[in-house]
């Protein structure tokens, strides 16, 4: 049984130039790029937990290195199992070539998106850990890959957007040099209301909610006169725009309670209609 084992891995399949290629040799090309594969894993953990993370770089810049690493030690296994194999790298050189005909007319999409990871790899227009804006899409960046990134939104959707699409269109990056952001929550008032007591009530309003940063201090704007209201706007600096629709939500909250127990009126649009009756004409209503 064992001795019909062996003949079985070790019969040859078919020859690259002086080399049998055996289920055998199969076998260890595979737990070559496996087993390096899983050590790269690894390493990467082990020198995450006791080499970067006391250096204080950022998480993005971690990332960076880490996959670099990575790409590195399988770029070094692919050759050694090309090598195991016996192929011919000029060989190898002129499969590149045609491929790189294929790669004009079928993967131009694969090549830009690859090109472009790379770019942010070492440009880093985002980095993992950032809240960003793509189109329509929102959420904070979890995981950067040659061909796509993940972005985990805000209700823990994972969306998987192209590379291209971070170089190619206009991104919004909420954390890039400094994750704090000022939100703007705009207020109107009645025509007649106590601006002073507005502008105290929405400071107050600011101050005392926990999320709202006491520096930069909060702002009140009298931007101008409405068509029906006094138009106010309340600015806060808050630590992280992953909160930034909590804050607006409690502050609205509070601001139409605050109002409310001090006869504040919040108006709405309205049109007063006068009709004007003409000689001659009757009118009914």
């Amino acid at each position: 049984m064992f001795k019909r084992m062996i003949e079985i891995l070790n019969f040859r399949l078919f020859t690259v130039k002086d080399i049998s290629i055996t289920p055998f040799l199969i076998i260890e090309l595979a737990a070559l790029l496996i087993g390096g594969w899983i050590a790269s894993k690894q390493i990467q953990k082990l020198l995450r937990k006791h080499a970067l993370e006391k250096t204080g770089l950022d998480e993005g810049t971690q990332f960076t290195i880490l996959k670099m690493i990575h790409y590195l030690i399988m770029a070094i296994l692919i050759y050694q199992a090309i090598s195991m194999i016996g192929l011919d790298l000029k060989g190898l050189a002129f499969i590149a070539g045609v491929m790189s005909l294929g790669i004009g007319f079928g993967l131009q999409n694969i090549a830009s998106n690859f090109a472009s990871g790379l770019i942010m790899m070492f440009e880093r227009p985002v980095r993992v850990g950032d809240v960003v804006k793509v189109g329509d899409m929102e959420g904070i960046v979890t995981d950067i890959r040659m061909r796509s990134t993940t972005i985990t939104t805000f209700d823990n959707v994972a969306v998987i957007i192209p590379n291209s699409e971070f170089i190619t269109n206009r991104v919004v990056n909420w954390t890039h040099s400094d994750p704090k952001v000022r939100v703007h929550i705009p207020v109107g008032v009645a025509y007649g209301s106590d601006v002073e007591l507005v502008t105290k009530l929405l400071l107050k309003i600011a101050d005392e909610h926990p999320d709202v940063l006491d520096e930069p201090k909060p702002q009140v704007f009298f931007l101008g006169f409405g068509d029906s209201s006094l138009d106010f706007e309340l600015a806060v600096w808050i630590p992280s725009p992953a909160i930034r629709k909590k804050v607006i939500s409690d502050l609205n909250y509070s601001i139409e309670a605050a109002f409310r127990e001090h006869d504040i009126e919040i108006p709405f649009p309205k049109r007063d209609v006068y009709i004007k009756a003409m000689p001659g004409v009757g009118v009914k209503v």
